[in-house]
């Protein structure tokens, strides 16, 4: 069930609407399919203490709600939202051939219709860039977030990073803009979506600087492990 709450206006939101067809296909690619065990383990921490109420913030095609779904019982509540609704519709196929349910929104991460203090875990993946990578709204994503929270809940992200080894750190970059980036546009006929991936991953926070980021912007607490030699890095950030 894809519920609408309001079609936000941003400047992503047409390059989101249009690379649903190869997205996961690109992500498989992207990290030599690793983002799979990435997001499981990052399920995994959403799940430690059990939370009965679930936000996948920014779902996209919902790998992360499917992997929420598959470890949980019918009496968690699972919603995901996104402002792409190509991107839903994708995951309301995924979710359904599972058998479970989850409530899809079509939402704004900058205005989230929920309540204050409703959700025990907030869980992202791949797509914390998109709402903090040089972006106007970046405090007002993670005041949203931790309002959605309830005192002590956990946002888990789990986000492409940066290497602290400089040499790792120009070739993960080289990789993303001689092969990534062409290989993207070559697969999904959009330049502009890939190469943003290009822009963003390359310049994007590094763990230590994201943990700072979220710290600043209320969170009590914040621990990160580094995934894959910093390229990709997990977030737990406790209100």
């Amino acid at each position: 069930m894809t519920e609408q709450i309001q079609k936000p206006s941003r400047p992503l939101h047409k390059i989101f609407s249009e690379v649903p067809p190869r997205y996961d296909l690109i992500n498989r690619i992207f990290t030599w399919g690793m983002d799979k065990k990435w997001r499981l383990r990052a399920a995994h921490q959403c799940l430690v203490d059990q939370p009965h109420f679930i936000l996948d913030l920014a779902c996209g095609t919902g790998d992360l709600t499917v992997d929420l779904t598959t470890m949980t019982t019918n009496n968690t509540e699972i919603t995901g939202l996104d402002f792409s609704e190509p991107m839903l519709e994708i995951a309301r196929r995924k979710v359904e051939a599972s058998g479970k349910k989850v409530k899809f929104v079509i939402g704004d991460a900058a205005n989230l219709p929920f309540d204050n203090n409703y959700f025990d875990c907030v869980g992202i993946s791949f797509a914390m860039r998109n709402l903090t990578f040089r972006h106007p709204n970046t405090a007002l994503h993670l005041t949203e977030v931790l309002r959605v929270l309830k005192p002590g809940g956990k946002f888990v992200i789990v986000e492409s990073s940066q290497p602290a080894n400089r040499l790792l750190r120009i070739l993960d970059h080289l990789y993303v803009s001689i092969f990534v980036y062409p290989v993207g546009w070559l697969l999904s006929g959009n330049n502009n979506a890939y190469n943003y991936l290009r822009i963003s991953a390359t310049n994007y926070y590094s763990a230590e600087e994201l943990k700072n980021l979220l710290l600043k912007s209320g969170f009590g607490k914040v621990y990160y492990h580094r995934l894959f030699f910093g390229a990709a890095a997990i977030h737990e950030a406790v209100k």
